[in-house]
């Protein structure tokens, strides 16, 4: 699923291809977490206790793979639906994908279905959404919570990075709630809803969720404005010309696979389960040696946990569990959490500062680090004598390049012990006390405050770039580089940038 506009181009004409021969990415996508379903925890446990997944193929071979097209279409009048479920070959060589090319691992998927639809079905009638739409998951991810595409959708509604970050799910290096079925399903009604108010047709919300609204609506656009997804396949991505098809005909599969001698594997997925909300920062494997839990049980039963770490510091997170191991949790909790949390969690790292090295020296010995906050007219030159300190230690301590700084900004500053309290009211003196109590002129340097100088006495000229002091002296008659340094409170080595004004002696 892609956040509204997908990188698929559109060709301004039609593609002369072979509605009979198409099966495109998403049967491709299908198959591939189809394949990658295996590897869960209770599906790899199921498949080790159902001998028939050994067998090449069904007792029976009286079984048909195909029927007559007015079979096809009698059998998808009869579902139940307020999505249009028209028949066609596309349709057709979809059905054969589901129930010949992948006919035993089918099996698992109607198997997982009949754990995850239940789930689905509550929210999306919650929801007030049709309840057909549940098949989507099956052409999004083959019920693989774990799934990834190769664009990078994840979870069981195949939700991009910024379209599930626009839902509301938490995506970050720990946690990835597009892998969370109950967080993921509630995302996808909200994207579901905001299409359909975009479209009012509920196959062109399927084609929408698929390549996205600004491809869809490119389509429409460019067939005169039809709103009609048979009437603009053409004009769609190739996915998406695959992407309804291929949900038709996982609605009919998932209705008659009995037809095709598909039989439902039993997954051994904890039924009864129970979600508790972690407010502490938790490992998997903690409650797993705790209460022992396979590990591989609780990260397929908690996907949305990344590295195994659930983040409740940072706000609360759910750890579900199967439900006889709840009561172990609660009363076994403080054990949980203790265990081998200076491993998990080494708290001496949470506070570490860099080595000192002769390249990174420590603090002056016998100086305390004070703040001195930057104000209108402060350049270090001034600052390091008011501290007594060089400009390159202030430079050093508050890793500033060159001499920039800037109103507001607060400085660090190493001060000996003895002066901190002279030394802190720097901070509340005006410029001439400052200059005063350094034993320096009071003159302050020019400032331009909203394009009118603050002493009419003077001229005031914006450096530019590539500016030079003596250039600048040269514009003025009887203007020299010394009067405008002094004037300006500037030494020799002092550097001017662009955008400053310098205070020039108005001529008399």
């Amino acid at each position: 699923m892609f956040l509204l506009i997908s990188g698929h181009g559109i060709a301004d004409e039609p593609e002369k291809d072979s509605l009979a021969g198409e099966i495109g990415p998403p049967a491709i996508e299908f198959m591939d977490n189809l394949d990658s379903l295996l590897n869960l925890f209770y599906v790899r446990q199921s498949l080790v206790q159902d001998t028939s997944l050994v067998q090449a193929s069904f007792e029976s071979d009286s079984i048909p793979s195909t029927y007559p097209d007015s079979v096809y279409i009698a059998r998808l009048s009869k579902i139940p639906s307020v999505v249009p479920l028209p028949y066609n070959h596309i349709v057709r060589n979809y059905i054969s994908v589901y129930t010949e090319k992948k006919k035993d691992k089918m099996k698992v998927m109607l198997g997982m279905a009949d754990y995850y639809f239940p789930l689905i079905e509550q929210i999306f009638d919650q929801q007030d959404l049709p309840i057909e739409l549940k098949y989507m998951a099956v052409i999004e991810s083959a019920l693989n919570p774990r799934a990834r595409s190769r664009a990078g959708a994840v979870g069981l509604w195949q939700f991009m990075y910024g379209t599930g970050k626009m839902y509301g799910l938490t995506i970050n290096s720990l946690v990835d709630e597009r892998r969370d079925p109950i967080r993921s399903t509630y995302a996808a009604t909200s994207f579901l809803k905001d299409l359909y108010n975009l479209y009012h047709d509920w196959i062109l919300v399927i084609a929408a969720y698929n390549c996205g609204p600004g491809n869809v609506n490119k389509a429409i656009r460019r067939s005169g404005g039809v709103k009609d997804y048979w009437k603009i396949y053409y004009r769609l991505p190739r996915e998406t010309r695959g992407y309804v098809p291929a949900y038709i005909a996982a609605v009919y599969t998932m209705n008659y696979y009995w037809d095709y001698g598909l039989k439902p594997v039993t997954i051994n997925i904890p039924v009864m389960r129970d979600t508790l909300i972690v407010q502490e920062d938790l490992h998997l494997r903690q409650v797993s040696d705790v209460l022992n839990i396979p590990l591989q049980e609780l990260r397929d039963m908690n996907p949305q946990y990344r590295r195994d770490i659930i983040p409740g510091s940072i706000r609360p997170f759910t750890l579900v569990l199967p439900l006889q191991y709840t009561g172990r949790f609660i009363d076994y909790q403080d054990s949980i959490f203790s265990y081998k949390d200076s491993i998990f969690f080494d708290p001496s790292r949470k506070t570490l500062a860099p080595q000192y090295t002769r390249y990174n020296p420590p603090p002056p010995k016998g100086r305390v680090k004070i703040y001195y906050t930057v104000k209108q007219g402060d350049n270090l030159g001034f600052i390091s004598e008011w501290f007594h300190v060089r400009i390159s230690s202030l430079r050093y301590w508050n890793h500033i390049r060159h001499n920039m700084i800037r109103v507001g900004q607060r400085l660090t500053v190493y001060v000996p012990k003895s002066k901190v309290s002279y030394y802190k009211k720097f901070n509340h003196y005006s410029f001439a006390e400052k200059q005063r109590l350094s034993g320096n002129s009071t003159v302050q340097p020019a400032v331009v405050e909203q394009g009118r100088p603050l002493d009419e006495n003077y001229e005031y000229y914006r450096v530019r770039p590539g500016d030079t002091i003596w250039e600048i002296a040269r514009k003025y008659e009887g203007v020299t580089e010394n009067d405008i340094l002094r004037l300006n409170n500037l030494s020799r080595r002092s550097k001017i940038r662009p955008g400053q004004h310098l205070k020039i002696r108005r001529k008399s």
